[in-house]
């Protein structure tokens, strides 16, 4: 298998706040990677770097190599907003654009690449709603305001939103902890669908739900990795104690 995404030594400061420290992992084409450990340990903040938002803190800095298909997405001359269209993020909260239709929050980011036609936009809607499985529950209402949909609704619409601009990696900030577990169903059956056409990285702090949907997790403690392997094993062989601590509820 391909390794889509690699970190290799990579460090973050804010200020001087050494966030994350020399952490390198392979993140495999076409599967999940969860990233777990406790609140404050750097999960969130690995997870941004990999689409450069760090570029929007001034106090930060990333230090060391971030590769998609082998190229360094830090490199001088890289365009971030080039890179986030080819690494879509999906938030903790459902965030639609809230003065817009559910088919405007569709194409929003899609309509940044240049102009396009209305019959372009329509398939691009329909074949994004359907994806994440929304397609039939919206149809009908599809100029209404995004935010008159549930909370899981929302959360789909963006995960929509993100593969309409047609990503190669999707990461996923603890996508469903703001929602109910019905909603938070759905949304880890999204997930293993999608993981056929996109590389996903999730953080979550579920440790059921990382079992569940993930192929591959990393556990990382105060900003260091502590772990990485095969979700499998992670959760029933792990190599360290301190993994299988906190994989047992003894700490965090």
């Amino acid at each position: 298998m391909n390794n889509k995404v690699q970190l290799d030594q990579v460090n973050i400061h804010f200020g001087k706040t050494h966030a994350v420290k020399n952490v390198s992992i392979l993140f495999p084409e076409n599967s999940v990677t969860a990233i777990i450990g406790p609140s404050g340990c750097g999960k969130s903040t690995l997870l941004r770097s990999i689409n450069r938002m760090h570029d929007l803190f001034p106090s930060a800095r990333v230090e060391g190599r971030i590769l998609v298909d082998g190229s360094d997405i830090y490199d001088k001359g890289v365009d971030p907003v080039s890179i986030r269209r080819r690494v879509g993020m999906v938030f903790q909260k459902p965030n639609p654009f809230p003065a817009m239709s559910i088919y405007d929050n569709v194409i929003a980011g899609y309509k940044l690449n240049g102009r396009m036609v209305k019959s372009e936009a329509d398939d691009i809607v329909e074949t994004s709603l359907k994806r994440v499985a929304l397609w039939e529950e919206v149809k009908d209402r599809l100029k209404t305001n995004a935010m008159n949909l549930s909370g899981g609704q929302q959360q789909r619409l963006c995960i929509a939103r993100t593969i309409a601009v047609k990503p190669e990696v999707i990461l996923m900030d603890e996508p469903a902890s703001a929602l109910d577990p019905i909603s938070t169903l759905k949304i880890e059956e999204l997930i293993e669908e999608l993981k056929e056409r996109y590389t996903i990285i999730i953080v979550t702090h579920n440790m059921q739900q990382a079992a569940r949907v993930s192929d591959y997790t990393a556990f990382l403690y105060m900003g260091e990795l502590v772990e990485c392997g095969e979700t499998k094993k992670i959760f029933t062989t792990p190599e360290q104690k301190q993994t299988e601590d906190y994989i047992t509820g003894r700490f965090g």
